[in-house]
């Protein structure tokens, strides 16, 4: 059987300690790309708000406004009537810090994922058709 002789632990000390040295910094690297992705992400074409479900009980009040004011009745995503064929409409809050909440009404759940990937679009064809409805 082999021994050890300090010189060879030490090799080995050094070598683990340069192993998790290197997996540290990958994982903070990694973090940080996620981070600046984010940011990226909010600070390019979407918008940094949320959509939220609307709550029939808890929004009653403040959705029956919105959905009287809403300017059009098409989802914005993919221009199909609702309440069509889709079935009714998927109501959501759009939350943005520092904003009035929004409506935003979808023809189907399908069309979350393409809002979110670039809310400020679609919110800005429902400026449009706001404007459009008010002639302003």
């Amino acid at each position: 059987m082999q021994s050890f002789s300090p010189m060879n632990i030490r090799s080995l000390v050094s070598l683990f300690t340069l192993v998790a040295g290197l997996a540290t910094a990958s994982a903070a690297n990694a973090a940080d790309e996620h981070k600046h992705d984010s940011a990226t992400e909010h600070s390019g074409k979407a918008a940094i708000g949320k959509l939220v479900k609307v709550d029939a009980k808890t929004d009653a009040t403040w959705f029956a406004k919105a959905k009287a004011a809403y300017p059009t009745d098409v989802c914005v995503v993919s221009n199909d009537k609702l309440g069509g064929d889709m079935g009714l409409p998927q109501d959501y809050i759009y939350r943005e810090a520092n904003k009035p909440d929004r409506l935003v009404r979808f023809c189907c759940n399908d069309c979350l994922k393409d809002f979110n990937a670039d809310a400020a679009k679609y919110l800005g064809m429902i400026d449009a058709a706001a404007a459009k409805k008010t002639g302003k």
